[in-house]
């Protein structure tokens, strides 16, 4: 069929082709809105297949650092120090000698210790021997005191002797059967016998004194002894102790490694006198690395201890994949533990999203296959799934 000559048309043939090419542009946009639709419903139903299969059995940070429990190096002498036998970095075993102090000081402690124990030895033996001696002692003090309670029986036998002479004697001097001269013997003779009983009396006090004494001087010298052997008398252990002290802190004169790991900060030289408590070096253990994750608090809602975790450090990229297991979480964020926490109870405060370290144990098989150091940044990923 020809084509018409446009100008040829009719009004009514004009009406009908504009209103076919209405209808054929809005059937086209109708078809471009379906097609946005489908894509916008198919991009939604994606993402909530991807957020309810994948994103929400995953919980991942890339604020994450690898710690250790290090253990700081230090002396408990005040002494020299003679040689320093390890380097920074260098990799130590329990055990293994790092530092040397001057010793002299110490052998002689232990040498004067040593005597004062065998003193004391001699000393509480000596005690032990005197105990019997001070018992033959006491023996002895009896034997005076019953000596002297037999010489003032008899000083008191003269003196009742005298006592009846001299009475017998003053009764019939006045008829003059006595003389004078014999009256004057009798009455010194009694008074003799006086004087000896008090002598004799006074030597029985000091003979009772004496054995008095020596029971003394035994229960003291018992008190020293009592309820114990030379070996666990309190004197020789307290040398004992001494000597103890003295050789342990001659063996402190070497200072060793206290675990296996990797010296670092080492801050000691030859020469240098060190103090109890100086820190010399510290000792990493590399091998017992853990990870701190800090997480967001609104990404902690499924995190639980005993979740496996998969880690990729920056040292060595993502071809090295370590395997781990969250061991727990810390006892506050690390606003809380900061030297200046933030003062929320202010009127112009502002809410900030929190972070909370968790704790991720790690392969040691791993760590020995790929060693990693303290302070390095790991990207975590927790399967919370499980």
């Amino acid at each position: 069929m020809a084509e018409r000559d446009p100008s040829h048309l009719t009004a009514v043939e004009e009406v009908e082709i504009d209103e076919f090419a209405a209808q054929k542009t809005k059937a086209k946009r109708k078809k471009l809105f379906g097609a946005l639709a489908a894509g916008v419903a198919l991009i939604g139903g994606g993402y909530s297949a991807m957020d309810s299969l994948v994103w929400s059995k995953h919980a991942e940070t890339d604020n994450a650092y690898v710690g250790a429990d290090v253990a700081l190096v230090t002396s408990q002498l005040a002494a020299p120090v003679s040689a320093v036998l390890v380097e920074d970095t260098q990799q130590v075993h329990r055990g293994d000698v790092l530092v040397r102090l001057d010793d002299t000081d110490a052998k002689i402690a232990v040498a004067n210790a040593q005597a004062n124990l065998a003193t004391a030895i001699r000393k509480v033996q000596g005690l032990h021997a005197t105990d019997s001696g001070l018992g033959a002692q006491i023996a002895a003090r009896a034997a005076d005191q019953g000596k002297a309670s037999a010489v003032v029986a008899a000083a008191q036998a003269d003196l009742d002797k005298a006592r009846i002479d001299l009475q017998r004697r003053q009764g019939v001097a006045s008829t003059g059967a006595v003389s004078q001269d014999e009256l004057t013997t009798v009455r010194t003779a009694y008074s003799n016998a006086a004087a000896a009983l008090r002598a004799a009396q006074a030597s029985q006090a000091q003979a009772a004194a004496a054995r008095m004494a020596a029971v003394g001087d035994r229960d003291a010298n018992r008190a020293l002894i009592a309820n114990a052997t030379v070996d666990n008398n309190p004197e020789v252990l307290a040398a004992r102790a001494a000597l103890q002290q003295a050789q342990v802190d001659l063996e402190r004169t070497v200072i060793r490694a206290p675990i296996d790991g990797v010296v670092s900060r080492r801050q000691v030289q030859v020469g240098q006198r060190v103090q109890p408590g100086s820190q010399l070096m510290t000792v990493v253990p590399v091998q017992a690395a853990y990870v701190d994750a800090n997480f967001k608090e609104v990404e902690l809602k499924k995190v639980k201890p005993g979740q496996p975790v998969e880690l990729t450090a920056d040292l060595y990229g993502e071809d090295v994949v370590f395997h781990g297991t969250v061991s727990g979480f810390s006892g506050g964020t690390g606003a809380a533990f900061a030297l200046v926490p933030a003062q929320n109870a202010t009127g112009n405060w502002i809410k900030v999203v929190q972070r909370l370290p968790v704790r991720i144990q790690l392969d040691r098989k791993e760590l020995a296959a790929h060693p990693l150091r303290v302070g390095l940044s790991m990207n975590v990923d927790v399967n919370v799934s499980k």
